[in-house]
């Protein structure tokens, strides 16, 4: 990443990071820490798989996935964006509120920030974000907030839809010209001998995953941020928020992880 400080940084906050109030105490730390410098406006979007297959457990409801994304009968959105714009956000919110922060709880919908429509019929209430209109969230950003903001988004005709929280981002990140780091349980890719890799692009993964060194679900991580760094224009980054004495230079403009390269 660019050192630059007038583009502002979105984070996907994402894995167990979410279930963790002690992890996610870190990170919104070393984020209150950073802002009392006022160097760079951060952004958080979220997802929160684990609290959705909760209460689908809980009300006898079966996930099913197709492609790696949920299956989201529309009868079942209501319930769904309860679990991800409802509890998940305002958790969120609520832990970052205890750490210093001014959080403000958000959704893909407000102020028009991105255009959502239907991704695939066969996916039911799924949604494809795009970037829309930044300036509400520009606004929010000026007063020193920390925008907290949940996948799930609405179409022009009002309807509400999830959205994949990765996909959400890069939106998000396209909406503000902004950075995207992709912050989750892994540091980013490894090497056949287990080295962290400062940078890949689309060559050097495939053969990668022909060597079978990338593996399982990182395929479907790296194919994202691939797909992501060619949307924006721009590298993106996948690194952990296991390290929070780290997180202060990633937010700074350092790579800590994997720099996914566009083509």
């Amino acid at each position: 990443m660019t050192d630059n400080k007038q583009n502002p940084l979105v984070i996907k906050l994402g894995g167990a990071a979410l279930e963790s109030a002690e992890t996610l105490s870190q990170v919104f730390g070393a984020i209150a820490a950073y802002q009392d410098q006022a160097k760079r406006r951060i952004v958080i979007v979220h997802g929160g798989g684990y609290l959705v297959d909760d209460l689908m457990g809980k009300l006898a409801l079966e996930t099913v996935k197709k492609d790696g994304l949920r299956v989201t009968p529309y009868d079942q959105i209501p319930v769904i964006a309860g679990a991800l714009a409802g509890t998940a956000n305002k958790l969120l919110q609520g832990q970052a509120i205890k750490d210093g922060l001014n959080a403000v709880g958000l959704s893909l919908a407000d102020g028009g920030l991105c255009k959502v429509e239907e991704l695939n019929p066969e996916l039911g209430a799924v949604g494809k974000a795009t970037p829309g209109d930044s300036q509400v969230l520009q606004a929010i950003l000026e007063q020193g907030a920390l925008p907290i903001i949940s996948s799930i988004g609405l179409t022009d005709q009002g309807q509400l839809m999830n959205v994949n929280a990765d996909q959400a981002a890069v939106a998000v990140a396209g909406a503000l010209d902004a950075e995207l780091v992709l912050l989750s349980d892994v540091s980013g890719v490894l090497d056949g001998k287990g080295h962290l890799l400062s940078s890949l692009d689309k060559n050097e993964a495939e053969k990668l995953i022909e060597g079978k060194v990338i593996t399982d679900g990182m395929i479907v991580k790296v194919h994202a941020a691939l797909e992501a760094a060619d949307d924006l224009g721009r590298p993106i980054e996948v690194a952990t928020w296991r390290y929070p004495e780290k997180l202060a230079e990633l937010f700074a403009g350092k790579s800590i992880g994997t720099q996914f390269l566009p083509q």
